[in-house]
C-alpha cells in the first residue's frame, strides 16, 4: 500500500478514490477479499467528524499517519471501521459503508449468517462479516489481518456522489460516494 497516495489526499478525494480498491482479510490460513463500493468522508473541519472536537483517547488513531484503521463502537451494540487518511496531525477518516465480497464469502457467512446482498451492505454488517472490532484500532492497513490494497481510481462515470446518511450534524455536506449501480451499495 503506498501510503503518500492517502496523505495527499483531501478527505473528499479519499473516499472517491478508496472505491474498486480492496480488502484482504485473513482468518488463519484462509484469506477473504472483499471490494470497497461506498464511502464517507470525514475531517476535524466537519462537525459531523468525531475528530471536530480535536484529539481524544476515542480520536488518537484519526490524528495519525495515514494507513490506519480506526475503528469505533456505535448505538452500544456496532462497530464501524475507517480509514486513517491526510497528513499526520491532521483528524481525517474514511467510513467504509459497503463492500461487496470477490472472494471468500463462505468465511465472511461464517461470521454473519447471512447471504448476498444483506452480507455487507453497510458499515456494521461488513464489520461484523468482516470481524472487525475494537481490537482493530490502530491496524496498520498494509499488515495482515486486515491489508487495503489500493487499485486504480474508477472513472468519474463509474461513481455517484450525495450527502451523507445516517447523521445529524453538517448533513448538506456531499462527502458520500459509492459505485453506480453496485448491489452491495447501503442505500440509494
Amino acid at each position: 500500500m503506498d501510503r503518500t497516495i492517502l496523505e495527499q489526499l483531501d478527505a473528499a478525494a479519499a473516499a472517491k478514490r478508496l472505491l474498486g480498491c480492496e480488502l484482504v482479510r485473513t482468518f488463519g490460513s484462509n484469506e477473504t477479499r472483499v471490494k470497497i463500493v461506498e464511502t464517507e468522508a470525514y475531517h476535524q473541519s466537519d462537525a459531523a467528524s468525531h475528530s471536530y472536537s480535536g484529539r481524544t483517547q476515542r480520536t488518537e488513531v484519526m490524528f495519525g499517519p495515514a494507513g490506519f484503521l480506526y475503528v469505533y463502537f456505535t448505538y452500544g451494540m456496532h462497530y464501524c471501521c475507517n480509514v486513517v487518511i491526510g497528513p499526520e496531525g491532521e483528524g481525517s477518516a474514511i467510513l467504509i459503508r459497503a463492500v461487496e465480497p470477490i472472494e471468500g464469502e463462505e468465511l465472511l457467512h461464517k461470521n454473519r449468517s447471512k447471504f448476498g446482498v444483506d452480507l455487507t451492505n453497510g458499515p456494521a454488517k461488513l464489520c461484523q462479516a468482516l470481524d472487525i472490532d475494537k481490537a482493530m484500532n490502530g491496524h496498520d492497513l498494509a499488515n495482515a489481518p486486515i491489508q487495503l490494497l489500493l487499485h486504480e481510481e474508477l472513472p468519474a462515470g463509474a461513481t455517484v456522489q450525495t450527502t451523507r446518511i445516517g447523521i445529524s450534524k453538517a448533513i448538506d455536506v456531499p462527502w458520500r460516494f459509492y459505485i453506480k449501480d453496485n448491489p452491495y451499495v447501503s442505500k440509494t
